[in-house]
């Protein structure tokens, strides 16, 4: 399966401690695994001497490679810098039973199925290859940064090389910053509540962590989250009774997030703002929405 990213370009058609936010903003991509130097030049955060924010590989428990890839973005409204990270494992992916594989084609869409033969035609009629853990998340987010490029177009070609990114190399992806196929990118800023173990007194306590959605949109979709209350649950209820193929992308969007398999952190659809933790139940109660470990 071939390799790259090229095609054609589809027509016009650092926080402190205390500072935390929480909503949906509009942002510049900047960074992607910046380097020490670039931490400061770009994002002007000055590291640790002991920070490990530039190890980027990894090995987890079963013996397999981790790539993590920093996203480092700038809100357009407050210009602060966030961080989305995406977990790449060096291991096909396949549902809990074994039963199905999902499979990734070479403009980044995935598919699953128990054999290649179910797998949809237009899906298919593309090179493609049994997609690794990770994959989907990431590739779903460039294809929203990278929305000038015509993933419609039979030329395009969206596939990064994987044997390099097991090796940490992520040259291609920082090779598109400020590229051709850039656009500004609407995400969604999160609380994560987690409970920790004081290491002085073996208490356990609830911490806050500021966190960024995993699904992005689209520039031009900002627009409909000032306009209109996407936490209503009248509004959403609206949008659920809609046929799937009748959404719009910002909808389909907003149905996932409140929904089940959705955000499991503390959020609202309201134009980003300062946080407030006495909005969160969880920051004050025993609903913590996460526990505390190194799982990805």
């Amino acid at each position: 399966m071939s390799t790259g990213i090229g095609g054609k370009k589809r027509e016009a058609t650092g926080f402190t401690e205390q500072e935390k936010y929480v909503g949906v903003f509009t942002a510049t991509v900047l960074a992607i695994n910046p380097t020490e130097e670039q931490f400061k030049s770009l994002l002007d955060i000055e590291l640790k001497e002991d920070s490990k924010a530039t190890n980027y590989l990894s090995e987890n428990k079963d013996g397999n490679t981790v790539l993590r890839v920093d996203v480092w973005m700038r809100d357009s409204k407050f210009e602060k810098p966030f961080k989305k990270s995406f977990f790449l494992e060096d291991r096909e992916r396949e549902n809990k039973d074994g039963t199905k594989k999902q499979y990734i084609n070479n403009v980044g869409s995935c598919s699953w199925a128990s054999d290649e033969s179910e797998l949809p035609k237009w899906f298919a009629e593309r090179d493609y290859r049994q997609a690794y853990v990770g994959e989907e998340k990431l590739y779903n987010f460039l294809k929203t940064w990278l929305g000038a490029l015509d993933f419609r177009d039979a030329e395009t070609t969206f596939q990064l090389d994987w044997k390099k990114l097991m090796k940490g190399n992520v040259k291609e992806l920082k090779e598109q910053l400020d590229g051709e196929y850039t656009q500004k990118i609407v995400g969604v800023a999160t609380i994560k509540t987690v409970e920790k173990t004081n290491d002085e007194t073996g208490e356990q306590e609830i911490k806050e962590y500021q966190d960024i959605y995993d699904d992005f949109l689209p520039e031009y979709t900002m627009k409909f989250f000032t306009a209109v209350d996407y936490d209503n649950p009248k509004t959403i209820k609206v949008l659920e009774s809609k046929q799937s193929k009748t959404l719009k992308t910002h909808e389909r969007f907003v149905i996932n997030i409140h929904g089940e398999y959705g955000c499991k952190s503390f959020f609202n659809l309201k134009e980003m703002k300062l946080y407030n933790s006495g909005d969160n139940l969880a920051a004050s109660s025993d609903a913590v929405l996460a526990s505390d470990d190194d799982d990805y």
